[in-house]
């Protein structure tokens, strides 16, 4: 083993600042030591622990085992050779836990004792005759002091005999602690060499024998026996893999009978044929199949008597495909987010309480100039982009896919909203805190239409011009509490009072042949004139062409 660095012991004595210096390193090392060992401690502590858990473990592992046989299992016929070999593997464990201990009991006398020792035997020797050095040394240094404020005076003799004797005496248990301190600090470099050592020396033999003993234990005995359980679970992986090809055959078959609902080259129109079913399950409307084997017609928004009173029907000689009216997997949008547009609205429009019981006005901005103004209740059922305005054909494919989407994916929650129609707007107003939450120019609305089976079905097509100069159509879908042939009839006579505003003339006839109530407030709906969309025998609906 190579030399190590020491201290003099012949310059314990003079106790010089070099002396002192040397003595600093040392002390220093030693407590760099005494952390270190601490923490070698505990890690040895933890693989200590954690071989007491691993007796404990297969302690327990070996009675579940056994515990295998009291377990009432609806199934268990033919388990008597997996009880027989889970028995056999119990009594492995319990062969193996008496190993498991025994290397245990090495691991504490051989790798955590010494450990314990060194710390508690040479570090704490270290640590208290420090404490003795530094007790000797500051009571060598206060007898100098005293020495030193001594008068030189020759009555002063005998007191200065004494004094001296005292610091000789001092001197004297300095010089035995200080030799003795250094001689533990020389010590401990060969001491720390050993402590690391044996410890490790400890774990390695422990783990050897448990290892030879368990070589020993297992190869005679279970080479036979494992070879017997990797058959048995061979042939249980035949049996497996001849089940698992029977009945990967059975899906096969059965695939092939439902290739039409499973399997396709074109799994848009599955999808498609899909939601109608769904739909027809939910709501009969029934004239959604009827269209698709006669040809329908819709008609253009009446034109105002300065326009020579003529209406430009618009014949559809074939019903489009659904892929020409809405993109296949376009998204549902079942809830009104606010546009950015309407907060200034929404602050404008709340409605405050007065607490001398006044009444705010209710109305909005546009709609007090506004030569119509008519409210209805309606429930929100989903929004989607289409591609097309020409027909209303596509307002009813988004009824019939709303609808079906609502009920594949259980969406029956519905947010009811004050319609209001005006000459100017179409506009969403929550009932309670009269804020709107959305607002549409009527001149954007394109094409609007309800549906003649479902009566209280209504949509409208709204273009929308995009900031890459572009417009996009978006198809929304309500459910009123009154028909929706009155909505589509207020949102034609609001088009049609756009049209004719800028002639007063022409203005006013019309207003002249709109019928109203008792105090001329509000249209009359009930009365509709016989040339806005026909009567409900003779037509979807009442419904308009932009």
């Amino acid at each position: 083993m190579p030399a190590v660095d020491k201290l003099l012991l012949e310059e314990a004595l003079q106790d010089s600042p070099q002396t002192r210096s040397l003595l600093s390193v040392f002390e220093e090392d030693a407590g760099t030591l005494t952390d270190y060992t601490n923490q070698l401690l505990q890690a040895m502590q933890r693989v200590y622990g954690a071989q007491n858990e691993m007796c404990l473990a297969t302690q327990q592992l070996s009675k579940q085992l056994l515990a295998y046989e009291k377990q009432n299992f609806a199934l268990g016929k033919g388990d008597e050779e997996v009880i027989s070999t889970l028995h056999y593997f119990s009594k492995v464990m319990d062969e193996l836990n008496g190993l498991h201990t025994e290397l245990a009991k090495q691991l504490a006398d051989t790798m955590v004792l010494p450990v314990i020792q060194f710390r508690e035997k040479d570090l704490t020797e270290v640590s208290t005759l420090r404490d003795l050095f530094g007790l000797a040394s500051n009571e060598h240094d206060l007898s100098m002091a005293k020495y030193s404020r001594l008068p030189k005076k020759k009555e002063n003799e005998r007191v200065k005999t004494e004094v001296g004797k005292e610091v000789a005496s001092a001197r004297r248990k300095q010089h035995l602690s200080s030799l003795q301190y250094y001689c533990a600090l020389n010590a401990l470099q060969y001491r720390k060499r050993m402590a690391m050592m044996e410890p490790l020396i400890g774990f390695a033999h422990g783990q050897i024998n448990f290892f030879k003993k368990g070589a020993e234990m297992f190869s005679k005995s279970m080479g036979g026996f494992l070879s017997s359980v990797t058959d048995m679970v061979q042939r249980g992986i035949i049996l497996q893999a001849e089940s698992r090809k029977e009945y990967e055959e059975w899906i096969c078959a059965i695939n092939n009978i439902s290739r039409q609902i499973y399997l396709t080259d074109n799994p848009e129109a599955v999808a498609i044929k899909l939601n109608q079913t769904a739909l027809q399950a939910v709501t009969p409307i029934t004239s959604f199949g009827k269209k698709q084997e006669s040809s329908c017609f819709s008609q253009n928004m009446k034109t105002s008597d300065t326009e020579n009173d003529k209406t430009v029907p618009k014949a559809v000689g074939s019903i489009p495909e659904t892929e020409e009216l809405i993109a296949p997997g376009t998204p549902i949008q079942f809830d009104i987010v606010l546009p950015a547009t309407e907060f200034l609205d929404q602050n404008r429009g709340s409605r405050r309480t007065n607490p001398f019981g006044e009444m705010e006005d209710e109305s909005f901005p546009e709609a007090e100039d506004s030569l119509l103004q008519q409210m209805f209740i309606v429930r929100f059922l989903g929004s989607m982009a289409v591609k097309t305005d020409h027909t209303t054909e596509v307002i009813y494919e988004a009824m019939r896919q709303v609808l079906a989407a609502r009920a594949i994916h259980n969406i029956f929650r519905t947010t009811e909203s004050h319609l209001m129609v005006t000459s100017q707007t179409l506009r969403l107003i929550d009932p309670q805190t009269q804020v709107s939450r959305a607002c549409f120019e009527l001149t954007s609305v394109t094409q609007f239409a309800a549906h003649q089976e479902n009566k209280r079905l209504v949509g409208f097509v709204i273009r929308v011009p995009e900031s890459t100069g572009e417009e996009s159509l978006s198809t929304y879908i309500f459910e009123s509490n009154s028909e929706g042939e009155k909505i589509c009839y207020a949102i034609n006579l609001g088009k049609e009072i756009i049209e004719v505003q800028k002639d007063p003339e022409a203005l006013a006839q019309l207003m002249l042949s709109v019928p109203l109530t008792n105090d001329g407030k509000y249209v009359l709906l009930n009365d509709q004139p016989d040339d806005t969309g026909g009567s409900p025998s003779d037509s979807r609906g009442a419904e308009s062409e932009a």
